[in-house]
């Protein structure tokens, strides 16, 4: 019994959106070859419940729209939100930098003419940059099978001071004459 109670809490633990005593059934079900009903697997989860009652625990065992899932008690919030402070305030990697400049640049633009630029896959860089809301989705072009098209948000504006994309710096502005390569001949 024990067993069982452990496998129904790291399932639940497990599961990112929370589970429904039925999938849990059928999840136990094929992981342990036993044969349990719905009212069982309700009476184990309210056992499991009552651990997670103790004070000494720092989740609750909680059931929303039908499914279990487990919350960090509500004393640990601030804790919680520091550590998604902080991770937020990460910087971006070399290469979101490099894909935020280009959709910078030539906005609005499809994430493949984002990938034919940079000659790789922009897919991770793209949700990160997305996830930090520095760059919005901004409607569907209107080539065949209709990607989306991204653009700069709000928040990237507010962050860099500028008001429009035409006050982005040119690169005449950045790139300095002694970055040349070679030597100057007269």
């Amino acid at each position: 019994m024990k067993d069982i109670l452990l496998n129904i809490e790291a399932i639940i633990f497990a599961s990112e959106e929370g589970i429904g005593a039925n999938e849990l059934k059928q999840v136990l079900q094929d992981a342990l070859a036993i044969d349990v009903n719905k009212q069982e697997i309700v009476d184990l989860v309210a056992k499991i419940k009552v651990k997670y009652d103790n004070e000494d625990q720092v989740f609750d065992l909680r059931e929303i729209n039908n499914q279990y899932l487990f919350l960090t008690k509500e004393r640990y919030h601030e804790a919680v939100n520091q550590l998604q402070a902080h991770k937020d305030r990460k910087k971006l990697s070399q290469a979101a930098l490099e894909t935020l400049a280009i959709i910078a640049y030539r906005q609005p633009i499809t994430k493949l003419e984002v990938e034919q630029i940079r000659g790789v896959n922009c897919d991770y860089s793209i949700q990160r940059l997305l996830e930090k809301k520095l760059i919005q989705i901004a409607g569907k072009s209107e080539t065949i099978g209709k990607p989306l098209l991204y653009a700069t948000s709000d928040q990237f504006m507010q962050h860099f001071g500028i008001n429009t994309a035409k006050d982005l710096p040119q690169l005449k502005d950045i790139v300095a004459e002694e970055n040349s390569i070679g030597e100057i001949t007269v």
